[in-house]
């Protein structure tokens, strides 16, 4: 009997891993993937969280779980105008890694994230 298994995406919103330490934040990402979830995470990952989580990954790769793909997004509009470019350096200033968007999946589900400023494709595997 061959079992089918859908893709489950499951949104992280930044309010959940606000509050939580870095150590924390990459143990909780980490446990989703590891139940084969692709997260949508809310904001994005301070570089040492998204190298930390990198490290901790290929710490934990075994026959079962092959690592993970990582990408972010900030949202920017390349056309602005000199009034929305300082409104936008001020929510950046308050909101911080808030700001964007990260997806995070398992390495034997996800095979590519392609990114252009219009389009996010995630292909599976």
């Amino acid at each position: 009997m061959i079992k089918k298994k859908g893709l489950t995406i499951q949104f992280v919103p930044y309010e959940e891993i606000a509050k939580l330490s870095s150590k924390e934040r990459i143990r909780k990402l980490l446990e989703i993937v590891k139940e084969e979830k692709i997260i949508l995470l809310e904001g994005r990952l301070k570089s040492d969280e998204k190298s930390e989580l990198i490290a901790k990954t290929m710490e934990e790769i075994n026959k079962k779980f092959r690592g993970v793909e990582i990408d972010e997004w900030a949202f920017t509009d390349r056309d602005e105008d000199w009034i929305k470019k300082i409104r936008h350096f001020l929510v950046n200033v308050l909101l911080g890694s808030r700001k964007g968007l990260t997806i995070i999946g398992p390495a034997s589900i996800i095979k590519e994230i392609k990114k252009d400023p219009n389009n996010i494709q995630l292909l599976t595997k």
